[in-house]
């Protein structure tokens, strides 16, 4: 009888306890796949994009590391073999676009030097209701699938 009580006041304490708080995070796993390929955007850049790697040839790499499809960003880590802002991170925002064929999406560079996850994500925004000029005052990037 001892051991019953011992065991359930184990049980009812275990129950009580509350663990860490957890953090749902969208994986790489999950990027649209609108945003996956090979893609040329309007200045003739080319650009091979994955589940977890943002290329911009010649040499310029971002590792994604969590996309947020509400918000419509990738949150990425700059390489650490880029020409320039290595090891910093990156926001990039993106929309869709209708009425614009051959470019289907567009994206922009919201944030590109940031020193932590949390600036990237909070320092600024992309206005996509003005993708002409809602890239700080830029135009979105508009892409297209490379031939």
């Amino acid at each position: 009888m001892k051991r019953i009580k011992i065991v359930v006041l184990l049980l009812s304490i275990f129950a009580s306890c509350k663990g860490p708080a957890r953090t749902i995070v969208n994986r790489p796993a999950l990027i649209p796949s609108f945003i996956q390929g090979n893609f040329s955007d309007d200045y003739g850049i080319r650009y091979n994009i994955s589940n977890t790697l943002w290329i911009q040839h010649p040499n310029i790499k971002y590792h994604i590391i969590q996309w947020n499809d509400k918000e419509q960003y990738l949150l990425a880590k700059n390489a650490d073999t880029n020409p320039s802002e290595v090891g910093l991170f990156t926001r990039i925002d993106f929309m869709r676009f209708e009425s614009m064929e051959p470019f289907t999406w567009g994206f922009c560079l919201t944030v590109f030097d940031a020193k932590t996850k949390k600036e990237a994500v909070t320092k600024a925004q992309a206005d996509r209701q003005n993708p002409k000029k809602g890239c700080s005052g830029y135009p979105f990037s508009r892409m297209k699938k490379a031939e």
